[in-house]
This record gives C-alpha cells, structure tokens and sequence, in this order.
C-alpha cells in the first residue's frame, strides 16, 4: 500500500524529470489496481487522481498540542521612561489603576475578544498566558506609550470601548509568543519532504547505484569491497568503529593507502603526506561534499533505527559517488528503490545466497552439560551473561565474554582467545553484539591494531553453534520505553548467521535454544520471510535548529528540537523522524552552562546515552569547563575519573570502567571539535588503551571469581565478589545469582535457578527468561522501520 500511494502521488508532485517513468507505473495502477481495491483500501489511498492534490505528509502533533510547547517570553514593566514617554500623561492626566484593571479584566471576559484572538493564533492556553502577561505589564508599568495611556483614559472615563484594546494586546502577546509572527517560516524550514534536495552536488552526478543483497555469510560485503579496493578513490561507510577500523587495516595490508576516521579518531595511512584516496569511516562521518569514484554503505537495514537510521539515509541519498554499492538485507530494496524516484537514479540489484549450510537443531540445548567445543550462547541480558559463564565453566569448559558495554579492544582480545585453537577458552557467551560488527573469523592474518597492541590473529576457528539462551530481547520504544519484544526474523537471522563461516573450520553451522518450547519458535521466525522495510529515518540539521532559533531566540535548544519535530512535514510514506530523546536529555542537562547555539547543539550531538548517570555527569563537568575558556588537560580529566586505575574484582567496579571509558571516548570525539579546549587526545588515547587492557584483563578475572566456587574458594574472595557497592549497583536478578553462588561455596544453598543462567534441572520461571515484569505477556515480532 505504501508503494502504491508513493507512485501514485509522483504523477502530481514529483520531479519533472522522473514524470514519465511515474506516468507508467500509475496508469498500471489506475487501469489494473484500483478497480480490485475494496472501498475500505480506496479510501486509505490518498486521492492523487484528481488535480491539485498535495503530498501525502504528516504532522506530529494538533495546533492545540503545538502551541503547548512554546513558553510566553517575560516582558518587563516600564519603570522609568525616556524622554518624552510622559506625553500621554500630559494629555489625559494620570491613570486611575484600579480603573485600567476593571477594564481589562471586561476585556480578557469577553467572548467577542477571544474569538478575534483565536482567528489570530492564540488559542485558549495563550490567550490566557498572555493576558496574564499584559495585566501584569499594565498594574506595574510606571509609563506606557501615549496612545495606550490616553486610550485606557478614555475608556476608564467613559468615552472610549473596551475592544479598542485589542490591538495592542495582540501585540503584547506576539512579544510574548514570537512564532505567533513566523509560524509560516518555521514550517518552511522545517519541510522535510523532499530530502534528496539537500544535496545539490550529489543531484549533479548521474551515480550508478548497486544494491548487495543476502543474508549474513553470503559474500555480498566482499564484493562490495572488491570495487572499493580497486577504485581509484573509494570511501566505505559502515555501522561500527570496529567495522571501519577492520576496512582500514585490510585496505593497508593490500596495499590501498586508506584513512580511518571515526567520531573519536582520525588515523592517516601515511601521515606525513596528508590524506589518502580511500577512507573507512563511520556512517555519521561520512563526507557528503567530496567526490569518490567509488562509495560502499554496508548494512542498509540500519536505516531504520529509530535513533541512527538518519545517518543511513544521508548516505543513499547525499554521497558523491560514480558509483554507489549498498549491502544488505534485501529488505531494503522496496524503500532504497523508492528513494532513488526522487534522485533520478536507477539501482541495480545483485542477489546472494548463503555460503555455508545453516541448520536448525531439532533438539534444545535443555542442559549445560551438553555445550561443547565451538558453542555460542547468545543472551540479551547483559547480568545473564557472567551467570551463563558460570554453569559453561562448571562443565570444564573456558569461556570468552563479549557484549556490548565492553570497549573494542577487549572485544577483540576475548575473540582472539576464543579463536586461538591453542588457547584454553573455546566456548562463547556473548550479547547481540556478536550479530553485528564482530567477524569471528580469519579476517586479516597478523596485523598489529596500533590502538590496542592486541594482534588479529583468527586462526580459522569460528562458531559451530549458536544456541539463543532465550528469545525475547529488551528494545526500547519511540517514547524511550523499554519493552520485551520476540526476537525478529531480521535478528535472528542475523545472530544465527554467525555459526558456520565460510572458510573457517566450521562452514556448517547449527542454531537452536536453550529451552525445548523455544525450538518451535526458533523455526517460525526464521522460516518467516523478513519484512520490508517501510520508512528511512531523518534528523533535524544544525543549520535549520540555526534557524529557528532566529526566530526564536528565547527558545532553549530542547524547546527548539521539539518544536521543529512537532511542526516539521514529513513524506510520510518514505521517512519518519528519529527519535531524539538522547539529545534533549543532553541539552537540558546543560541548558544553564552559557555556550554559543552551535556550541551546545555540537555537544549534545556527543554519541552517549541517558542512561550512563556517570557518564552524563562528566559531560556536564566538560561543557562547563568549556564555558569558562578553561582548557580540559589531561591531569585535570583524569583526577575526576580516579586514575590511575586498578583491575576491576566486582560486576559494579567492571561496570564503572566500563563508564570511565566512555568519558575517554566522549573527550576524544569532542577533541576533534574543539582542539584548543580539548588539546590532550593522544595522552587521553594511551590511558585509553591501558584502561582498555585493564578492562580485559577484569573480565578475565571476574570470570575466574565466578568459576572458582567450590569449598576451597576464599571467604575474602567471595566478600570482595560481593561487596556493597556491587549490590548497591545490580540489578536484582545479578545480585540473587551472587547470593546464590555464596550459598553454594559454603553448601547451604541449591544450584542456581534456571532464570538466572542455571541448568535445565531448575523449574522455569514463569516470566521467562530475560524478563523482568511479573506476568507480563510477551510482545508479537517487532516491525522493522516504523513502529
């Protein structure tokens, strides 16, 4: 349906030079389509055939709800005029108070007053608001205009109407409430319809524009960068840092001088003589004014995240390319096809199957006893996660843990262990950060990562087995919610697509659960073809927040975000506006810190989270550093972080370093912003890379704590595993899992419970594992795109 009313709405709107091709496809549709649609599809059709019909957008929110978000600007009384401002004093004598008050309280009570008011744009809400405002004014000022002064004479005296006041109330509350006089303008600036307009330079390039597409481990990646090794120039876009860092190392190691530049980093291929032809960066950095010959966006599905998906699409429809190559589910190809309409542009469409068989286990993993060599347990619950480990390492087995609050470098050491068939680890748990980003396999053969000294060495061992520990996974909805949802074909495929890689020791690989009832639900979802995706994301730009803050310079910066995402038009068939939560948090967070409009939106831009309190709370202390022209040194940022640090023995103090080393990424991603403020990036860099060295070296150890619990395991161990700081800061199911293994070293307790990692012996829970709200019933498969 969303096609439908896309090709049909181009025969009215869309480019002059797009109008045969859509003249084709909608006389298709009227002559073939529409007769067999039933009165209730019609009617949910926009009604492009008849003339003068507009494009289909939408708007976020009603006027009355609108105007809710706007805060009267504060007006002051005149308490000492200029010169000459006693006029109307000298005309019609002093002004009885008490009189100017009964008169505008006969004004504000009048039904006549507030209908004119209405057809004005001041709604019940601001009529009342500024009437209070202009009441105010009139009770305090010592002086007001002459006009106004001899006018309320007159009306106090009998001689003049009380409507007559109208006028100048109006524009008292067009003081009040500036947009009352530009709400044209900042809908014109905030129409986001025709987003391929924003890129001029790339509308003059005829790009020719690929599309890759099929499932995890099925080569369509390699040949995307096959083109871009051998172009000339060539830029690839990708999701992760460790993504763009791992193009950058095999662009080198084959001779391709290429740059790395991520939010935090700027690396040079050579870096005495400047820039090289080939970059590998992150989608957000992606350069939309230089030209390549060849551009590679991998992972188009994340155009439909709900927070980052605008990068996405600013890269489809903004890179100046001769030739574009997207990868991907094909999922995308309906939407990328659709955006393309609008740009001129043809896509090609190359298909790829998997390269290694994928089989789905009739029987459940039911037990821990039955891991084995090569396995994969994939929970979404990150306080699951060292529990898991716990019962695998009771069995014998060593584990590696990967998730994704873990900083890269310890990623990658945890793979590289796991992957070393001399290593003793050879069982994984991991989070869904496996799905995306982590290639568990020979990816380039001894090629030292100059950020972590650690050496990629993946010596062709893979994953065999990925058992789904459960399937429903936490999300967190548009409203910042957080919600269970059943785990998505799209997930799961892509999850279940890293058993059995090819050209490693397991080119076949295997998926099934941990529970006997999941294995069933496992089958449904991925026997179910992936949905199409429906709508690419979009963000607001800084130049257009500029904007409206020219007319609105009293507005704070998360006033300004929410009024252009509540006023803004969008082409409601093709995008959606992303969620931006995150950066209203952040803005608020330092609205009272006295920084430039560009300033302030550059540093909530900062890629952090609300839900780091610790994290937040060094942004603040940075911005006001900032504030006061104060450079952040080194000795200055690391005596608020407690350096130097020392190797985590708890859940909570892993997780606090896990934090110290997001403040280390957020000081480096504002350093190449602001240099002079920021000036100390390399030595903030190498403590980087000592925190993330001591941070895996804490995994190891919290692992080794978790594994020892037999009688011979020290009271002063386990008092340190469990100290109160820890329990002040887990969650209630991780701290009933620690409980439990004290419980077990001193024999009083019984095996942990399956809900919180234990075997198959222990009653299920009846929430199910993950799940953290009683009774709660699950959620149907999530939508991808738009919810």
């Amino acid at each position: 349906m969303r096609i439908l009313q896309r090709t049909v709405r181009g025969l009215i709107t869309g480019p002059t030079t797009n109008a045969f091709r859509r003249q084709i496809s909608s006389s298709t549709f009227v002559q073939q389509i529409l007769p067999r649609c039933t009165p209730l599809q019609k009617s949910r059709l926009p009604l492009c055939a008849r003339p003068g019909v507009t494009i289909f957008t939408r708007r976020f929110k009603s006027g009355e709800d609108l105007n809710a978000l706007f805060a009267p600007v504060p007006i002051e009384p005149v308490e000492k005029g200029a010169e000459g401002d006693d006029v109307g004093e000298e005309f019609s004598g002093k002004l009885n108070r008490d009189g100017v008050l009964k008169v505008l309280n006969t004004f504000y009570r009048r039904p006549e007053i507030k209908r004119v008011a209405e057809e004005h744009g001041l709604d019940t809400r601001l009529f009342h608001q500024s009437f209070i405002s202009f009441r105010k004014y009139c009770a305090k000022s010592q002086y007001f205009p002459p006009d106004l002064h001899i006018l309320l004479s007159d009306i106090v005296a009998g001689a003049g109407h009380v409507d007559d006041v109208f006028p100048y109330f109006l524009k008292h509350a067009k003081q009040c409430f500036p947009h009352l006089d530009c709400m044209d303008d900042l809908r014109k600036i905030s129409d986001l319809r025709s987003p391929a307009n924003w890129y001029p330079e790339a509308r003059k390039m005829n790009r020719k524009v690929i599309f890759h597409a099929g499932p995890t481990n099925s080569g369509k990646t390699y040949e995307a960068m096959e083109h871009f090794l051998k172009a000339k120039s060539g830029v690839y876009c990708g999701p992760l840092k460790l993504l763009a860092s791992e193009v950058f190392h095999k662009a080198n190691s084959r001779g391709v001088a290429c740059d790395l530049i991520t939010g935090e980093e700027r690396r040079l291929s050579n870096p005495e003589g400047g820039g090289s032809a080939h970059v590998a960066c992150t989608v957000e950095m992606a350069s939309t004014d230089v030209r390549y010959e060849v551009g590679v966006i991998d992972e188009i599905q994340m155009i439909r995240d709900n927070v980052r998906g605008w990068a996405w699409t600013r890269t489809v429809l903004g890179m100046c390319v001769d030739e574009l190559h997207i990868c991907g589910e094909a999922s995308a190809i309906e939407l990328v096809k659709e955006m393309l309409l609008d740009t001129g542009e043809d896509l090609e469409v190359k298909t790829y199957k998997r390269l290694t068989t994928l089989t789905i286990q009739d029987q459940a993993l039911q037990s821990f006893d039955n891991i084995r060599n090569g396995d994969c347990v994939v929970a979404f619950n990150k306080n699951d996660i060292y529990a898991i480990s716990r019962n695998v390492e009771k069995r014998g087995f060593s584990c590696a843990v990967i998730y994704g609050g873990l900083p890269p470098g310890t990623k990658l050491a945890q793979a590289k262990n796991f992957n070393d068939p001399s290593h003793e680890i050879n069982v994984l748990v991991a989070t869904d950060a496996i799905g995306m980003g982590l290639n568990l396999y020979s990816f380039l053969s001894s090629v030292r990562h100059p950020n972590f000294h650690l050496l990629f060495v993946f010596d062709c061992r893979s994953i065999k087995r990925i058992i789904f520990y459960s399937l429903m996974k936490p999300s967190v909805n548009e409203k910042g919610e957080k919600e269970l949802e059943l785990l998505s074909t799209s997930q799961a495929l892509q999850i279940a697509g890293r058993a059995g890689r090819f050209g490693t020791q397991y080119e076949s690989g295997e998926v099934t659960t941990f529970k006997p009832e999941d294995v069933s639900v496992l089958k449904d979802i991925l026997a179910k073809p992936v949905d199409p995706i429906e709508a690419a994301g979009l963000h607001p730009t800084a130049d257009q927040i500029e904007l409206f803050a020219y007319h609105l310079p009293n507005a704070t910066l998360s006033n300004l975000i929410e009024i252009f995402v509540s006023i803004c038009r969008v082409d409601d068939s093709l995008y959606f506006m992303c969620n931006i939560e995150d950066f209203k948090f952040l803005a608020d967070t330092i609205q009272h810190v006295p920084l430039a409009l560009k300033t302030r939106y550059t540093f909530c831009c900062a890629p952090i989270s609300r839900k780091q309190p610790f994290v937040c709370s060094m942004f603040l202390k940075f911005a006001r550093q900032f504030s006061r022209g104060e450079a952040l040194t080194f000795e200055w940022v690391t005596s608020q972080l407690g350096y130097p640090f020392t190797v985590p023995v708890t859940i909570a103090e892993l997780q606090h370093l896990e934090n110290v080393f997001d403040v280390f990424d957020l000081y480096l991603w504002l350093s190449y912003r602001f240099k002079d403020t920021f000036p100390d990036n390399e030595r903030m860099r190498m403590a980087q890379r000592e925190l993330d060295e001591i941070i895996h070296e804490g995994v190891s150890k919290i692992t080794k704590l978790i594994q020892q619990v037999n009688l011979n395991t020290s009271d002063n161990n386990l008092d340190r595993l469990l100290d109160m700081r820890a329990q002040e800061r887990l969650g209630t199911r991780t701290k009933s899992v620690l409980k439990e293994i004290s419980k077990v070293v001193q024999g009083k307790g019984k095996p942990i419970p399956r809900a919180s990692g234990g075997d198959e012996k222990e009653k299920p829970s009846p929430r199910g594992s993950g799940s953290s709200t009683t009774g709660r019933r699950p959620r149907g498969s999530s939508v991808p795109g738009r919810k």
